[in-house]
C-alpha cells in the first residue's frame, strides 16, 4: 500500500513538473520571446515591462541545459551617430546579462553584444521600421559547448563586457 502511494505520488509530481514545462519557439536559431525587452529612451535601464521577456528567457535556460551559451544581441535604429548607438548597444546588451544573471542564470552561459543600427530588418525611414530596428535577440550561440555552425560565440557583434566580472 505504501509502495503503491509512493508511485502514484511521485507520478503526480512528474506530470506536474512536465505540465509546468513552457513551449518555446525558436526561429533561425533565435528564442522568440513572448515580451518585449524595453529601455528608457536613450538609455540602458530596462523598463518594468521587460521583466517578463528577462523570466521568459531565464525559464528558458533554466529548462534547456544543454545550451551552453545564448547570445543576447541588442540593435539599434539609425537615429543618432553609429558611434552612440553602437555604445548603447552594447550597455543595452550588458544590462539584459545581468537581469538574467540576477534570475539566476550562470553568468558563463551568456555573451553579450551591440550591433548599433548595423543589422536592419526594416526601413528606417518610418516611425514602425524604426521600432522594428530596436529590438534586442537571444541566439543559441553553442550547444554542449560547441559553438553552433561554426560560427563566433559573439556573431560578429561587439563584445559589451565581461558579465562574470563583480
Amino acid at each position: 500500500m505504501l509502495r503503491q502511494t509512493l508511485l502514484l505520488t511521485i507520478a503526480a509530481i512528474s506530470a506536474t513538473a512536465l505540465a509546468d514545462q513552457r513551449t518555446y519557439k525558436i526561429e533561425n536559431n533565435r528564442l522568440v520571446v513572448t515580451a518585449p525587452v524595453v529601455f528608457d529612451a536613450g538609455k540602458d535601464t530596462l523598463k518594468a515591462e521587460s521583466a517578463e521577456a528577462i523570466a521568459y528567457v531565464a525559464d528558458y535556460l533554466g529548462e534547456k541545459k544543454y545550451i551552453s551559451t545564448l547570445r543576447i544581441e541588442v540593435h539599434s535604429d539609425s537615429t543618432g551617430s553609429e558611434k552612440f548607438n553602437q555604445a548603447l548597444t552594447e550597455k543595452r546588451a550588458f544590462a539584459v546579462g545581468k537581469a538574467l544573471i540576477a534570475k539566476g542564470v550562470d553568468c558563463k552561459r551568456l555573451v553579450a553584444v551591440g550591433f548599433g543600427s548595423t543589422k536592419p530588418v526594416a526601413g528606417n525611414d518610418t516611425p514602425e521600421g524604426k521600432a522594428k530596428n530596436r529590438r534586442t535577440e537571444f541566439v543559441n550561440a553553442a550547444l554542449r559547448g560547441k559553438a553552433i555552425g561554426g560560427e563566433s560565440l559573439d556573431g560578429g557583434g561587439a563584445p559589451a563586457g565581461d558579465l562574470c566580472a563583480k
